[in-house]
């Protein structure tokens, strides 16, 4: 069974990482950026040695995002990020073949264990079934 598990974040995450604090983000040192990169890539190093690992990515900040919809003519309207009303974005993902649900929880707990700098806040990681031709799970 494939699994997208996903982490999220906001614009004042992406800055703090980049050393701007604000009221919900502490700002991060060289050093705990370093043991964040060093943890996440030992997890993707062990999936995919277990086989489970299909890709994984880090998304740039909201601040370099586009949407585009359309109005209510059927026009193309796009505008560039941030959006002020998102208050969390998809900040990375793992696409995964795991054999149960309990395996990919596993992850998704080894994955809440990130370290970063105290007063972090994690957000919760999601894991979403990834649906099989004909729409089956």
């Amino acid at each position: 069974m494939k699994y997208l598990v996903m982490v999220q974040g906001s614009q004042a995450d992406y800055e703090a990482m980049s050393g701007k604090p604000s009221g919900s983000a502490p700002a991060w040192s060289e050093k705990e950026l370093q043991a964040m990169y060093a943890f996440m890539g030992g997890i993707n190093n062990d999936l995919a040695e277990t086989g489970e690992l299909i890709d994984a990515q880090g998304l740039t900040e909201p601040a370099q995002t586009r949407f585009v919809s359309r109005d209510k003519d059927g026009r193309p309207v796009i505008t560039d990020g941030p959006y002020g009303e998102t208050k969390e974005v998809l900040a990375g993902y793992w696409l995964l073949e795991c054999e149960s649900l309990e395996r990919v929880t596993e992850i998704a707990q080894r994955i809440t264990e990130c370290p970063g700098p105290e007063g972090l806040v994690e957000p919760p990681v999601v894991i979403r079934p990834v649906g099989e031709a004909g729409g089956e799970c």
